[in-house]
Parts: C-alpha cells; sequence; structure tokens
C-alpha cells in the first residue's frame, strides 16, 4: 500500500475517535468534527511516524489544535453560516468551550495516531521503502546550507532514498536556526537554545560537515572547504544543492555597514538584547538629561516582517525593564522603526498595516515614514530627511544572496541569485540545483518570481528532493509551483496581524488582527518548532512570561561592538 494512502487512512481513523469531545464541546459538532476528520488525515500524510515518540506527537497534536481552531470556528463556520465573526471580547467568550476542544482533539490526535501507526507496522509491516537506484555506487549528494530549505531537502531525501544515497549536508553553524520567533530571542522573550535545532541530532542518515564552503569545482564535482575541520578541504558530489540563504545587504552605506547591528543569526538577536540593557545600564549612571535620551533611543531600518516584528519586541522589552531603573523617565525612551516607503508592512494588505501601524504607535513606537537611511556616525543617525541621536542602529531594510554564489561560475541575476529552471535545476550546469533565499526561482504556473520566504523555501527543497529522486529513476522532473499559504507577523505586546489565503480560493484572503491573530501566531509556530524539547521550553518560557519580568542578564560579553557603538573588528570575524 502506497504509504501516504497509509497514512492517510490511519489519520482519517485517528481523528475520527479524537474528534468525538468537539460533538459536546462545541455548537455545531457536526462539521467540526468532519474538519477533524479531514485534519487528522492531512496531518498524518504529512507527518511520518516515528516509533515510541509519545509525547512529541501528544505535543504537536496539541499545538496544531489552536490555529484549526481559529480558523474553523472563529473564521470559517461563522462566514459559511452567514453570521458575524465574533471578534470582542463578549464573543470570543462563546468560542472558549471549541478551544479546549480542539486542544483535547490535538491531544488524542497524537496520542491515537501514534497508537494505530505502531499497530499497523506490527500487523502489516513498515512502511515501503522506495527501491535503490540501479547502481553499484552510492549516489553522493551534497547539500550546501543548515536552513529551512537544506534541512527539509536532507529530510525528504533520508526518507526516499534511506540508505541507497550518500547524503551530506554542509553548513557553517551546527543548528538549524528558527528565524520566525528571532526576534522574540532579542527582546527577551526566549531563550537562544529555544529556537535552534542541533543538525547532527535532527538528521538520522545525513553525514553532518561543520565548514565553510570556499570555492566549488564543477568539472570536477568537487566542494572546497576552508579545511578548518577534520573532514579534508575537498568533498565530491554527483548531486549538489545550493541553500546558502541570504546575508544583509547595506546598498553601499559603509558607514551604516560598520555601525549597524545585524538581525540576522541567533548571535546578532543576543547582540541586540545586551546592547539594549548596556544602553540602560550606561543611561541609569548618566545625569545630562540629552544624553540619556540618545542612549535610550533605539532606531530599526526597515519596515518589512523582520523589523516591524523586532521593533515591536524591543519596545514591549523596554518598557518592562524600565521599573528595574529608577533614576529613568519613560519618556525618555524612543524606539523609532525607519522606512523608505510610505506604509510598514507592504506584504500585508493596507488595512492590516495600518492596524499595525495604529497599535506600535499605542505602545509607544514612533515611524518616520517616506525617510531613507543615508548614513550613520557614532551617536547619529542620518536619513533623507533628517537626523536622529541614537547610540543603537539595527539594519533590516536589505538582504542579498550569500557572497559566494558570485565567486562561481554560476548565471546569476542583478540581485546575485542563481538562475534556475521551473524544476530549479541551475542553467546550463546539469546535477546542481538551488532553492530559497540564493536562487532566482519562478513559479511554473503564475510566472511570477518566488518570494525569500520560509514557506516557499521548504516547498522549494522538497520539489529539489523529489527531482533529484527522479532523476536517480530516469523519471521526469516536476515543475515548481506553489501558492502562499498566507502571512502572519507580532507587532507587540500579545497583538499581531494576518492574513491567511482561502483554500480553493487562492485569490481570496482572510484579514483578522489582534489577540486572536496572536495566538494563531504562537500556535502555528509552536507546531512547526522542531522537536518536542523545544516546543515545552517555549511554551513554559512564553508561561512564565505572564507572570515574572524579563530577564535583564547579559548573556556574552559586547565584543561585537565598542562603547561608542562601532563594530569591533573581531565580531565581523566572530
Amino acid at each position: 500500500m502506497n504509504r501516504f494512502i497509509r497514512r492517510g487512512f490511519l489519520g482519517a481513523l485517528a481523528g475520527s475517535a479524537a474528534g468525538t469531545p468537539l460533538l459536546f464541546l462545541s455548537t455545531t459538532g457536526g462539521p467540526e468534527f468532519a474538519v477533524a476528520i479531514v485534519a487528522g488525515s492531512m496531518y498524518a500524510a504529512c507527518v511520518p511516524p516515528a516509533r515510541g515518540a509519545y509525547a512529541d506527537s501528544i505535543m504537536a497534536g496539541a499545538a496544531l489544535g489552536i490555529p484549526i481552531w481559529g480558523i474553523t470556528s472563529v473564521i470559517l463556520l461563522p462566514l459559511l453560516s452567514g453570521s458575524h465573526m465574533a471578534w470582542d471580547a463578549v464573543g470570543m467568550q462563546g468560542h472558549f468551550a471549541p478551544l479546549v476542544g480542539w486542544i483535547l482533539f490535538g491531544v488524542l490526535l497524537g496520542g491515537i495516531l501514534q497508537i494505530v501507526s505502531e499497530i499497523a507496522e506490527i500487523r502489516y509491516g513498515p512502511e515501503s521503502v522506495p527501491a535503490s537506484p540501479p547502481s553499484t555506487n552510492l549516489t553522493r549528494i551534497v547539500i550546501l546550507g543548515g536552513g529551512f530549505g537544506g534541512m527539509k531537502a536532507a529530510e525528504y531525501l533520508e526518507e526516499e532514498l534511506g540508505s541507497s544515497a550518500s547524503i551530506s549536508l554542509v553548513s557553517d553553524t551546527n543548528a538549524l536556526l528558527f528565524t520566525p520567533m528571532l526576534a522574540e530571542v532579542a527582546g527577551s522573550s526566549l531563550e537562544p537554545s529555544h529556537i535552534s535545532v542541533p543538525l547532527r541530532s535532527g538528521l538520522r542518515q545525513t553525514h553532518f560537515v561543520r565548514g565553510r564552503v570556499t570555492g566549488v569545482d564543477f568539472e570536477r564535482r568537487v566542494i572546497v572547504l576552508d579545511g578548518t575541520g577534520t573532514e579534508g578541504r575537498e568533498l565530491k558530489y554527483d548531486h549538489v544543492i545550493f541553500a546558502l540563504g541570504a546575508v544583509s545587504n547595506y546598498l553601499g552605506l559603509k558607514n551604516v555597514e560598520r555601525l549597524a547591528f545585524d538581525f540576522k543569526t541567533l548571535l546578532d538577536a543576543i547582540r541586540i538584547r545586551n546592547q539594549v540593557i548596556e544602553m540602560f545600564e550606561r543611561a541609569d549612571r548618566e545625569t545630562d538629561p540629552g544624553i540619556r535620551r540618545q542612549l535610550l533611543t533605539f532606531v530599526i531600518a526597515g519596515g518589512g516582517f523582520a523589523g516591524v516584528e523586532l521593533a515591536g519586541a524591543l519596545n514591549d522589552f523596554a518598557h518592562g525593564i524600565f521599573p528595574d531603573y529608577r533614576n529613568l523617565n519613560i519618556e525618555e525612551l524612543c524606539v523609532t522603526l525607519v522606512h523608505s516607503r510610505d506604509r510598514i508592512l507592504p506584504e500585508l494588505s493596507e488595512t492590516l498595516a495600518a492596524y499595525a501601524l495604529e497599535k506600535m504607535k499605542q505602545r509607544g513606537v514612533t515611524f518616520r515614514l517616506g525617510a531613507r537611511l543615508v548614513d550613520a556616525q557614532p551617536g547619529l543617525v542620518t536619513l533623507s530627511d533628517g537626523q536622529i541621536s541614537a547610540e543603537t542602529l539595527v539594519w533590516t531594510a536589505g538582504t542579498a544572496p550569500n557572497p559566494l554564489i558570485r565567486t562561481l561560475d554560476l548565471p546569476t541575476n542583478a540581485r546575485g541569485a542563481i538562475k534556475v529552471d521551473t524544476t530549479l535545476a541551475v542553467l546550463e550546469h546539469p546535477r546542481v540545483w538551488a532553492l530559497g533565499d540564493c536562487a532566482a526561482a519562478t513559479d511554473s504556473e503564475t510566472k511570477k518570481p518566488c518570494p525569500p520566504t520560509a514557506q516557499f523555501a521548504l516547498r522549494e527543497a522538497a520539489t529539489v528532493a523529489r527531482n533529484i529522486c527522479a532523476a536517480l529513476k530516469c523519471a521526469p522532473a516536476t515543475d515548481f509551483h506553489f501558492r502562499s499559504l498566507g502571512a502572519l507577523c507580532v507587532v507587540g505586546h500579545q497583538t499581531a496581524c494576518a492574513e491567511l489565503t482561502v483554500p480553493f480560493a487562492p485569490t481570496r484572503s482572510l484579514r483578522f488582527s489582534g489577540l486572536l491573530a496572536w495566538f494563531i501566531w504562537r500556535g502555528i509556530y509552536v507546531s512547526k518548532l522542531p522537536g518536542l524539547e523545544r516546543k515545552i521550553r517555549v511554551l513554559m518560557a512564553w508561561t512564565l512570561e505572564l507572570f515574572f519580568p524579563r530577564d535583564i542578564i547579559q548573556t556574552i560579553e559586547l565584543g561585537g561592538k565598542d562603547t561608542h557603538g562601532s563594530r569591533a573588528a573581531s565580531s565581523r570575524n566572530a
């Protein structure tokens, strides 16, 4: 039996059993029970079973129940019945019982699905494994980059090829960073280890190589490493996947590049958090009000998702730690977001962007819209329409593909991204593939460029892995096509914006905001966070945050910046 059909049947069986509480805890039990069966089938088809992983399955199912509740009980069913969605506090109280039911459904789904999967394995044997390609030697597949795309490609290849291929992943860090929660680390809501997953433990059959790629010899099919590790300086391949991601692009602003904090890596988030604490410490002993205001002014350049989420997180963090600094005045705090366009969040609709702007203003964030960052000096940020006295500047306004790509003999576009065809194969380079931020991919149906987001990188990784498997079996390749599922953005204290694509109507979207969107944001991302341990740590941290103030201990030395805010040379080489 096809493993997806088998998983889907078991998921429908588990969903029907787990959905029983919905018949009693919901006023529209029948439709929600049908949704439970479909959700169970789809969940089981997408998630491969793992023997003995009861706790992980239960936690993942419980986290999944929250967004299903929001989409089904709060949005879709009221719309289909012709009634109004309940957005106020009184209306949401009526949805509390369905929320309990969906969380209970998720818990039961995870446990029951684990039981029936193991029973099926004992009764009918393990899932069928694809036949090995007709070759006496193992095919060597090398993945460059350990981000979402690289890890997803490795997981898919492990599942499809098993031990019939040699899979290697090369990354200069040994962990996958869950970037959607990076602002929570900078805002001291989460610890760095909460959003980092070790690549070695996450990939069971993939050979992990910690190192930095310095070159690729396409004629000899060899990856050249920096030679600092024990793996040697060369790594041979039969197929290579470029999933190197992107770096900050300062658009030629040398002083900004020298002085501003990046916001791409875990170390960047830690440095930003420590910088905020350091500025408060210095301001607490400063007697000059003008200098205190300069120390307590934090400028974020860029009004996209990264900049808005970081501005909201830093604003909440700064307001939360103010009671610990009794010599300071809250009026001296200023978190400013600079954006060159006339509105923030261009990825969302105008109504949601306006809502986010208004809510952040109410929380104390100031905005300089229609202004470009043109220069920076220690203690001074220069814009196209004026200047801001600030010791802290964070850059989120531009990215570019990994600079390694420009050093290789690969076709690139004006941004420096690798040109690929609709199957994500690199043009004029057989057995070379590219995905994610470093690839100039185009949707095969809409003919539009694919945005550099995690959800697209994950689907591109699955397409590349399928096409490599097809190439090994001499089968035709698959064109890449994917429509965005929507976008989520948290803008501050228990407030978020969401725009979800309507199933079976991709040209329409559901827009909602506020506390409900914040719950859905947290529910979706906790469910996507790899590993049981990380899920539990994040849920515990969020729970403790409701009762205790945020930590103000600096976890590392401020070696990345000197006392005037300039970047030390050591930070660039860290």
